[in-house]
């Protein structure tokens, strides 16, 4: 029914629908924006480790923050999970929240920003004081129409920071000086600029935080940590992180910016983030006891499976299971039988399976994700299968990997639902599903 309307109705009005609903949210709410300091997270991957990753460092030096992700929300001491499908909310949602935080206490408010969210202008009237821009690839491009678009949609963020005033607030821009967009992202007028990366690439002048001498084990990462400034000598200290993964390397850099950005020093930093836990659901290990290796991790885009493979291969000693589906509701089609190719490239057995089908035909879905595996050369029920049911995939895997293996699960992360036809909320969790099917 919500599709058929929206065919019928032009978009100028579509999007005048979505901007008068976030205006009239900010009236009634009060304008809650104005009395926080407001940290918007975009990009395609990464946005929900950073926004948690920056939220608990600034926690741990006495600041009070509230917090909305794909997976969590937070105010203040308050914790518990998104169970919204939406990684920004909608209507009066973001300023209900926000409002919340005002009340509570809280003086910072990071709010992870999706392409999509802007695109719906969840953003107005939210007056953002720190942008930051994780990477670019493509992803959302059917929603969007094109590339461009969808970088624009993440520009708006930086547009709408630079812009705005707060009466004794500066504004500032952190963006990832490896990913080959950075230049657009630092094209914005903003009264500070801090540049992170891996690779070296920081335009001169601005404020540098580098990663060096990256050491990546299965239990977490350590580096050391370069900080380049005009004005001050280089600063270097030595990380140490639980996070797993390179790709973990460039969301610690980006919480580390945002907390340098509101005055917390590196030795502070650098003392709180060992006790910093990985957000669930990205890059984590079930243990039940069993004698190989279960991962669940969210990654539902090409880049960001791709960068879970190359996470774990390094340390597999057996085999590498893949466990993958791909969302429904014309959600990016254009790349199931890209995430199919990745599987099959990297993986040793591919098992591909429901996701979250919305009202399409899920076995439709997991046929083009298939298409992709098969065209790397894996071969149906010899090192490839595809099994409609989830639990039935899992069991099937779990049951049959060996010691020494590493089983991935991907697509879903730590969510707590699947969305099926007409909105049918199915309740589910990969970790707890694991769970009850390990031996015990």
């Amino acid at each position: 029914m919500k599709d058929s309307i929206r065919k019928i109705i032009p978009d100028w009005a579509i999007s005048a629908y979505h901007w008068l609903w976030a205006a009239l949210g900010t009236l009634v709410y009060g304008f809650p924006s104005e009395k926080l300091i407001v940290i918007g997270i975009t990009g395609t991957d990464g946005k929900t480790t950073t926004a948690n990753l920056a939220a608990k460092i600034l926690e741990a030096t006495g600041r009070k923050v509230g917090m909305t992700t794909t997976i969590n929300f937070k105010i203040g001491n308050q914790e518990w999970e998104n169970l919204t499908k939406q990684g920004m909310q909608g209507r009066f949602k973001n300023q209900q929240l926000l409002r919340r935080m005002v009340q509570a206490g809280c003086r910072y408010a990071v709010i992870e920003t999706t392409s999509e969210g802007i695109k719906q202008f969840r953003h107005v009237g939210i007056n953002y004081d720190v942008a930051v821009f994780t990477n670019l690839t493509p992803e959302h491009i059917e929603a969007h129409g094109t590339f461009e678009k969808y970088k624009q949609a993440k520009g708006e963020l930086f547009r709408k920071t630079a812009k705005s005033c707060k009466i004794g607030v500066n504004k500032c821009t952190i963006v990832n000086g490896d990913d080959k967009n950075s230049g657009y992202f630092l094209s914005f007028d903003c009264e500070r600029n801090i540049v992170y990366g891996i690779d070296g690439h920081c335009p001169e002048g601005l404020p540098y935080l580098q990663a060096k001498d990256i050491k990546l084990t299965p239990q977490g990462t350590s580096f050391t940590l370069s900080y380049v400034t005009s004005s001050a000598p280089i600063e270097t200290r030595e990380i140490e992180s639980n996070l797993v993964g390179r790709f973990n390397v460039y969301n610690l850099l980006a919480a580390i910016a945002i907390g340098l950005s509101q005055g917390l020093s590196l030795a502070k930093i650098q003392e709180v983030i060992p006790e910093i836990e990985p957000v669930a659901g990205r890059m984590e290990l079930v243990d039940g006891g069993q004698p190989f290796t279960v991962i669940v991790d969210y990654a539902h885009a090409p880049n960001a499976l791709g960068n879970v493979y190359q996470t774990v291969k390094p340390f597999l000693k057996g085999k590498l299971w893949s466990v993958l589906g791909s969302q429904g509701g014309g959600r990016d089609k254009r790349k199931r039988p890209i995430l199919g190719q990745l599987a099959g490239k990297y993986a040793d057995y591919v098992v591909v399976t429901n996701e979250d089908p919305y009202d399409e035909d899920p076995r439709k879905i997991i046929d083009d994700v298939f298409a992709g595996a098969v065209k790397i050369g894996k071969k149906e029920k010899e090192n490839a299968w595809r099994i409609l049911d989830r639990r039935q995939a899992l069991k099937f895997v779990l049951d049959n990997a060996s010691p020494d293996d590493i089983v991935l699960v991907t697509g879903k992360g730590a969510e707590k639902i699947m969305m099926g036809p007409r909105g049918k909320k199915i309740k589910w969790n990969d970790p707890d599903e694991i769970r009850r099917i390990l031996p015990k």
